[in-house]
């Protein structure tokens, strides 16, 4: 764990910041959602916003981020326009994508965010490629791509991890493992619950965090990103975490049978998002919350005040 930015006030805040605004804003897409003026299917992040957050308070404001369908999280740690992203759930022409993508294609170049795939692993070798680029163009950017336990069964994935490391890209590669993929356990799909030592049979250096601690993540990427930029080639890290809601929508879903509550209690009793919020003074701590709650209700509005794209658009931006 990094010590020192446990015990510094300004690095507590600005992840405070991080993880609350992405919880808030997971939370009021929730309560929207059963309302339909959301028009594409949701895979809320609610749990997991440790890992991208701790991940991209790492990262520089040129490097480049590649995200799954769960990727809201993702999205908003790496600057993402939060008008633009709730605007593109409601189909709307102010979105990120023209409302042509819905919640599961979120894309901001100008912040640094490639478009997330609704395809499990596909924006994998994508990321791979754009880091490719990057090492051409030579101004130490680094790319991070994240992807589920789920996607890490692809041999998209296992292709991509070799070819990283055989040319030495300047890529993060980053497991988001919450040891389910939809409704699958990772017992039911694992005979060796070794995925951090696989990745390591490529030669690049690869680590496992068990206790979902931004701290301990933070420093960890840091740390891997460190060595990206200095020419040491592609890293891996697998981050254990865990989703709260249910597989695609706002609600919770114990009652499938494919999890136990007991797991959702053991996760929810280490919240960083509460964790953090009782490190800092409650006045700063209210502080940031009120902002929150007024950036959020104005990309609201903002998404129900933008029109939907017209007609002629249809035709547009279509390969063939």
């Amino acid at each position: 764990m990094d010590t020192a930015a446990v015990n510094d006030r300004e690095t507590i805040a600005r992840l405070y910041r991080g993880l609350a605004r992405i919880r808030r804003v997971e939370e009021r897409v929730a309560d929207i959602y059963p309302t339909d003026k959301i028009k594409s299917p949701i895979h809320l992040s609610i749990g997991q916003e440790a890992v991208a957050v701790g991940i991209c308070d790492t990262l520089r404001a040129d490097d480049i981020v590649s995200g799954t369908y769960r990727g809201h999280a993702t999205y908003l740690a790496k600057g993402g326009d939060l008008p633009a992203m709730l605007a593109e759930m409601f189909g709307k022409v102010g979105g990120c994508a023209r409302g042509k993508g819905g919640s599961m294609h979120l894309v901001g170049l100008e912040q640094g965010i490639l478009g997330c795939s609704a395809v499990v692993g596909s924006n994998v070798p994508v990321a791979a490629g754009y880091s490719l680029a990057l090492k051409r163009r030579g101004r130490g950017q680094v790319v991070a791509v994240f992807y589920g336990d789920g996607a890490s069964e692809e041999g998209g994935v296992y292709e991509t991890l070799n070819f990283a490391a055989l040319h030495k890209l300047p890529i993060l590669f980053v497991c988001e493992n919450n040891f389910l993929a939809i409704h699958e356990p990772l017992t039911r799909r694992w005979a060796a619950d070794q995925l951090t030592e696989r990745v390591a049979t490529f030669g690049m250096p690869a680590r496992r965090i068990v206790s979902g601690d931004v701290f301990e993540i933070r420093a960890a990427a840091a740390e891997l990103i460190n060595g990206i930029r200095a020419g040491a080639g592609p890293a891996f890290l697998e981050c254990h975490t865990y989703r709260w809601r249910e597989h695609v929508g706002p609600a919770e879903d114990y009652a499938a049978g494919y999890r136990a509550r007991t797991d959702l209690e053991a996760w929810q009793r280490k919240d960083q998002v509460a964790r953090l919020a009782a490190l800092l003074p409650d006045a700063a701590r209210q502080s940031i919350d009120a902002e929150i709650a007024v950036e959020i209700d104005a990309a609201v509005r903002y998404a129900e005040e933008s029109p939907f794209p017209a007609l002629e658009e249809l035709y547009d931006h279509v390969f063939a």
